[in-house]
């Protein structure tokens, strides 16, 4: 099978190009691939695949075999690896999702994707602005933003330290969240930028999560901490977040990049 390793952000998937390979099982082979000793290495598996009502479909596995909705780094790979690989001939591009069809502007350098913009929809929020939440036996307070997929973005004074494989399951197997739950930890910069630290469901701390950047950015502004538009720098880059008050929609502008191509026998793992 054909693969290709690409990332937004240090949030890095397989890709397979499903308009020329066929995939059995892509749960299974998700936690196989994804296994940085044994595997290929990533955050997870993502199917591209051929979709009647726009340019292609994005088909997201998380690194322990669960199907994600949405996938905001994953994305923005996606509209590079159909444009720089010739199967769109165009820069604004329509991607279904488990959340919708999304469109990206790309940024396209000496005929190659470089980084895209890309329409992440209406954001939802999902609790009370500082909802206090039990975990571990301390008490915190989380602010609910949806983005297609659920958020628990936790303000605090400072983030380097945390042990996150300690807190980051608790927070995402805690019964306020039955289907489970993202969870970002922000320290605030200033009015226009934020650092982030990210648990993501069934994948763990991941170098960026854009859908969670997203709502970070969200919970900034709705708290009161930041404006509309914010700069969020995560562990493996930055993404630049806008909140269009007016349309209630956020955008998401972020690099993609490829890191290499190569062919693995799926039968070794069987």
């Amino acid at each position: 099978m054909k693969f290709t390793k690409m990332q937004g952000a240090g949030n890095d998937y397989v890709y397979v190009d499903c308009f020329r390979e066929k995939v059995n099982n892509p749960s299974e082979l998700a936690v196989l691939l994804s296994d940085r000793h044994f595997g290929i290495g990533s955050d997870g598996l993502i199917l591209i695949r051929p979709s009647d009502d726009a340019d292609c479909e994005m088909e997201m596995y998380n690194a322990d075999g669960s199907r994600g909705a949405m996938c905001g780094n994953g994305i923005r790979c996606v509209g590079k690896y159909v444009y720089d690989h010739g199967i769109v001939d165009k820069t604004r591009i329509r991607v279904k999702t488990g959340s919708g069809i999304k469109t990206l502007d790309l940024h396209v350098e000496g005929g190659k994707v470089t980084s895209a913009t890309v329409d992440m929809g209406t954001p939802e929020q999902t609790s009370e602005i500082g909802e206090p939440i039990t975990v571990g036996g301390r008490e915190y307070h989380f602010t609910g933003i949806s983005m297609g997929n659920p958020h628990a973005v936790l303000f605090m004074d400072e983030i380097a330290d945390l042990d996150l494989p300690e807190i980051g399951p608790k927070f995402e197997h805690h019964s306020r969240f039955p289907d489970r739950t993202n969870t970002e930890f922000i320290k605030v910069i200033d009015r226009t930028h934020i650092d982030m630290r990210v648990w993501e469901r069934g994948s763990g701390e991941t170098m960026a999560c854009g859908t969670g950047a997203c709502a970070a950015a969200v919970a900034s502004v709705l708290n009161g901490y930041t404006e509309n538009d914010v700069s969020v720098k995560l562990l493996g880059g930055t993404l630049v977040i806008r909140w269009d008050r007016d349309k209630n929609t956020v955008f998401m502008t972020g690099p993609a990049v490829e890191v290499f191509s190569g062919t693995i026998d799926t039968d070794n793992f069987s």
